[in-house]
């Protein structure tokens, strides 16, 4: 936590996050060019916002883009900003609050948790059925093979469709997969408008990362959920539902306590 109060203590690191927050995703140049700040000095603010892990990185291809991750400032704010009302830390909530509001600007989602477990473990929480209901709510048939077709099986309704697959399958390393295709019976089960189903069908599908990396006793998860169209409605779903639901997933895998069924589906995570 010192590391986060560390890095927020800077300005040119505050730009820095502010701007991935108005639009997530960035590679350096283009973190150089909105800010107007010399390469080195953009490259050493973001070394240490990614060691503070307020920002999380993925490589797509040669290029390396920078996502903003809101779960240091939301561990912060649970611990002082919801027990005291001072105005030294209204700065802070300030940017919970905006981070909370705006969560997804860009064109993808990404999250960054550490979690008391195995990559074993983590593993089988995201791929058993048993363990995904008691967490998710969701329960997924297939292999888990690359290229294998994957069926949702939510509150009793069941989701398929010859491109909802499995992308990539590394156990204990990687999982990639497209999300699901939204059909009246899946609106009905999550108890979604007719007007946000008409919205979320016609956009195109986009898919969800898990990269999983043992650190000690510890396993560092980061999720990446992308392919969307700007001003996506599914986006700004799985924005909102994502967080809680890594959650419960870390609490699940921490505690053992069976969790209460998720109510999150309409939310799209």
């Amino acid at each position: 936590m010192d590391e986060v109060f560390k890095a927020l203590a800077d300005a040119s690191r505050r730009r820095l996050l502010d701007s991935l927050n108005a639009r997530n995703g960035q590679s350096l140049r283009e973190l150089c060019a909105g800010l107007d700040m010399a390469r080195q000095s953009v490259s050493k603010h973001l070394a240490v916002l990614e060691a503070a892990d307020l920002v999380t990185t993925v490589w797509r291809g040669r290029e390396k883009l920078h996502y903003l991750n809101a779960a240091p400032i939301n561990a912060i704010a649970e611990r002082w900003i919801d027990q005291y009302d001072r105005e030294r830390v209204r700065a802070l909530a300030d940017l919970k609050t905006a981070l909370e509001l705006a969560p997804m600007a860009g064109n993808a989602f990404a999250y960054t948790t550490y979690i008391n477990t195995t990559p074993e473990r983590l593993w089988q929480a995201l791929t058993d059925p048993a363990f995904t209901r008691r967490y998710w709510g969701v329960a997924f048939e297939t292999d888990w093979k690359a290229g294998s077709p994957m069926i949702w099986d939510e509150r009793g309704a069941k989701t398929a469709d010859p491109a909802q697959v499995v992308l990539e399958s590394e156990p204990c390393r990687r999982l990639s997969y497209t999300w699901h295709t939204f059909t009246p019976e899946w609106a009905e089960a999550a108890g979604v408008s007719d007007e946000v189903l008409t919205k979320v069908a016609e956009e195109r599908r986009s898919k969800v990362t898990f990269e999983i990396e043992p650190l000690g006793q510890m396993v560092k998860l980061t999720v990446v959920h992308d392919g969307f169209e700007p001003g996506s409605t599914v986006l700004e779903m799985v924005g909102e539902g994502w967080p809680q639901l890594l959650s419960d997933l870390k609490t699940l895998l921490e505690t053992g306590e069976p969790l209460p069924t998720p109510d999150r589906v309409g939310q799209g995570a």
